[in-house]
């Protein structure tokens, strides 16, 4: 799947502006600086991916100085993965069709203005309208990132390249929250943001230096709307989401945002499937190697997602960490998925293993950490260290095999376009994970607590005498343990799903 002929004479330019792209290697070897253009494109990805969570840590500050609301900084964080991921499928298709680099130049540049502005703004509506803006860098970055690495390496090497690609989510995932604590504890809050200027300004010489453009070579029309039908879909579907735990899933607002979610993307398969020039195209759900791939995904993502977001609220209330000892003890997962992964171990398991057994051996091991946690957590971090190590090894083995299974099963054209799939199956399965999980712990904490408050640090304040508080801990971690063997469930039907539909796809490729 790397850049072909076609695509490279279609490009015009070849590496550092050094003459045509027909000088680059066969695909059988892929780009000569293909390591140091990943290094390049994963620094890009891992300061989107910081984004995601290093404002969460400075919410106190924001509304100290800033004068928020609660509903300003629900904002400030929802803005940008709205965004997002309304628009990940839309920039994976603009990617495919006017160039890859362009694209992530362009998300690079954007991602650096939204962050400028987002340090210097001196009002809370200045700071959303930034985030928004860095949401749109955002989804052109996390797209072109993974269609370039598909597309500078040899289909030999794409495994290992793209372990790489998911240790650096991990990576960012687990460090968002040490980096805010460190920043804040040394400067204003507005230093989470403008840390990212460096960085950009180093993306941007490094991508025009260094990556080889590539697009579709055929040259599609746009399919403008298809592109408005799914960004307006998947927004709608992701604010349902996020607005179901706070507003209630039988309120009018969650209702009617999920009945336009339904019906957007509902009218957005239906054009897909009759125009020429699909942004989409629906035969890929035909290909079970797709859809197994597809279905493992969301799960994943969904029982990890929902089960580490309770976790942080386990390590802080009941167990007593505070923010940024909490964050630490869940290094040891993003630690497992970095040493897996960049050695090239879980690349040479999945070699040796095949697609179909990785990801059923990887998302049982996540199963059994999330069992663990659930089980073992109240008796310390023994417990959850355990259940950390073993989600981590299975992350480590599974979703770089899930992903590569998804990019494999999309002509290498469409490499954007496959991209952007993966990432709204990483949004969507993290938001319904964070509020199904969360439904479900909050159902059994009111279950167990008829008269608690609407939260557990409301029912601690109110409650009389040590004997009702330690009765009000017990009743939640009871809700922890629930929603983590449900996300646990969830995670392990997802690897076997996964693994019968792949391996019933290889076996009709053989046949």
């Amino acid at each position: 799947m790397t850049t072909s002929p076609q695509e490279q004479s279609q490009a015009g330019e070849g590496p550092a502006g050094q003459g045509p792209a027909a000088q680059a290697p066969p695909p059988a070897q892929g780009h000569p600086q293909r390591w140091l253009i990943l290094g390049v494109i994963c620094l890009a990805q891992l300061t989107v991916l910081l984004d995601n969570t290093v404002l969460n840590v400075a919410i106190p500050s924001l509304t100290r100085e800033l004068d928020a609301a609660t509903s300003d900084i629900q904002w400030m964080i929802n803005a940008y993965s709205l965004v997002q991921s309304g628009l990940l499928l839309t920039a994976g298709s603009a990617a495919d069709r006017y160039g890859r680099k362009k694209m992530l130049l362009a998300g690079l540049a954007l991602f650096g203005v939204g962050s400028l502005v987002a340090g210097l703004a001196d009002s809370t509506g200045q700071l959303i309208a930034a985030r928004a803006g860095m949401g749109v860098g955002g989804a052109l970055l996390l797209t072109t990132t993974l269609a370039v690495a598909m597309q500078i390496f040899s289909p030999a090497e794409q495994p290992k390249a793209i372990g790489i690609w998911s240790a650096v989510n991990a990576l960012g995932f687990a460090t968002g929250p040490l980096v805010g604590g460190v920043m804040l504890d040394h400067f204003w809050w507005g230093a989470i943001f403008l840390i990212n200027l460096p960085v950009v300004a180093l993306g941007l010489v490094a991508v025009v230096a260094l990556v080889p453009e590539s697009k579709n070579p055929r040259g599609d029309r746009p399919d403008l709307l298809g592109a408005l039908l799914s960004t307006i879909g998947m927004s709608s579907l992701v604010y349902a989401i996020i607005s179901g735990p706070e507003h209630g899933w039988t309120s009018g607002r969650v209702l009617l945002t999920a009945a336009v979610a339904v019906a957007v993307l509902a009218a957005f398969a239906y054009w897909e499937s009759r125009i020429p020039y699909p942004m989409l195209d629906m035969h890929f759900f035909r290909d079970r190697r797709f859809t197994g791939a597809v279905a493992g995904a969301v799960l994943i993502v969904f029982g990890m997602g929902g089960a580490l977001f309770l976790l942080t609220q386990h390590l802080q209330f009941v167990l007593g960490y505070g923010p940024l000892e909490a964050g630490l003890r869940t290094a040891p997962l993003a630690l497992s998925v970095v040493v897996l992964n960049f050695s090239g171990l879980s690349a040479k398991w999945t070699a040796k293993l095949g697609t179909p057994v990785s990801i059923a051996s990887g998302m049982v091991l996540m199963s059994l950490g999330l069992v663990s946690i659930a089980t073992l957590a109240s008796g310390g971090y023994a417990g959850t260290l355990l259940g950390l190590v073993l989600i981590g090894v299975g992350c480590a083995i599974a979703n770089p095999a899930m992903a590569h299974a998804i990019m494999s099963a999309i002509p290498p054209e469409k490499a954007g376009v496959g991209a952007g799939i993966n990432g709204t199956l990483a949004e969507f399965g993290n938001g319904l994970g964070v509020a199904v999980l969360g439904a479900v712990l909050n159902s059994r904490f009111a279950a167990l607590i008829p008269v608690a408050a609407s939260s557990l640090p409301a029912a601690l304040s109110s409650a009389d005498g040590s004997a009702e508080k330690e009765r009000i801990l017990d009743a939640f971690s009871s809700g922890l343990a629930t929603s983590q063997l449900v996300g646990a469930v969830a995670v392990l039907l997802g690897g076997l799903v996964a693994a019968a539909l792949l391996r019933r796809a290889e076996r009709a490729d053989f046949a």
